[in-house]
């Protein structure tokens, strides 16, 4: 299975429009972040978890011709705003399958009506077939259970997604004991870190080293980054030998 970072940044990337901050201004390649998503393959199979904002630049940016399906962690722009620009695999392989909590799906109708019009559609409008995830419920994609893992987002559900021996969980501040048992034994875990001090709705970069020591898996990659964080190359270099700051078009092979 090979996992790639599509993007590590949170809802306004890195740079920030406008920001002279100097993360934002630095030509390191590593501190440059698209909106939060990965791209995740294996035999013949490509799924995408997460369709943001830079969802067209970071398809054509990894080369992807194929996408079977898109598993959506929760609603929120940075992580739903991509979804008109599926119509380039809607044109060659047809309808997109979305896997998302009922709220989501509801959620993504709502903003996105016109693709899920049945009368008078534009011919060329995005084409959709919804999956509705729920906790507890594993489901299968390309012959792997797919086990979502159930946390909160501040006080918004989102669900991470565990597959094989990795595990994908962003935008999380805290999650019960039950889901967090369903993380045992894994190679590697992705895991959200906003910054170093604390916000409401996000872990920071103690409460993600934390999470990793309480899981244990033997490869931590940080994920959903903030350029207040600082420079890839400063951060880096302060993290236990185990744990990797992410960086776009990062690919690593399971």
């Amino acid at each position: 299975m090979i996992v790639n970072f599509l993007g590590t940044g949170t809802s306004q990337g890195i740079p920030i429009i406008g920001s002279d901050h100097p993360v934002c201004l630095s030509s390191d390649s590593k501190d440059k972040r698209l909106r939060v998503s990965i791209w995740i393959r294996w035999d013949d199979y490509s799924y995408v978890i997460d369709c943001g904002p830079d969802f067209r630049q970071q398809m054509l940016r990894a080369n992807c011709k194929k996408v079977d399906g898109i598993l959506f962690t929760h609603e929120h722009a940075d992580h739903t705003a991509g979804i008109d620009d599926i119509r380039p695999f809607n044109f060659r392989q047809g309808e997109m399958p979305i896997y998302a909590h009922p709220r989501v799906i509801e959620n993504i109708k709502s903003r996105f009506a016109y693709i899920f019009q049945t009368e008078n559609k534009y011919p060329g409008a995005p084409s959709v077939r919804t999956i509705e995830i729920a906790n507890n419920h594993p489901f299968e994609l390309g012959h792997k259970s797919i086990i979502p893992i159930d946390a909160l987002h501040g006080d918004l559900q989102v669900f991470g997604f565990r597959i094989d021996r990795f595990a994908y969980l962003t935008d999380v501040k805290s999650i019960e004991e039950s889901e967090i048992a369903k993380l045992n034994d894994l190679d590697v875990l992705v895991i959200n870190a906003l910054r170093e001090e604390p916000h409401f709705s996000h872990f920071n970069l103690q409460d993600a080293l934390d999470f990793i020591a309480l899981v244990k898996p033997k490869k931590a990659y940080l994920t959903h980054i903030s350029h207040i964080m600082g420079f890839h190359e400063e951060v880096q270099k302060k993290l236990p030998e185990n744990v990797f700051l992410a960086y776009d078009n990062l690919e690593i092979t399971l």
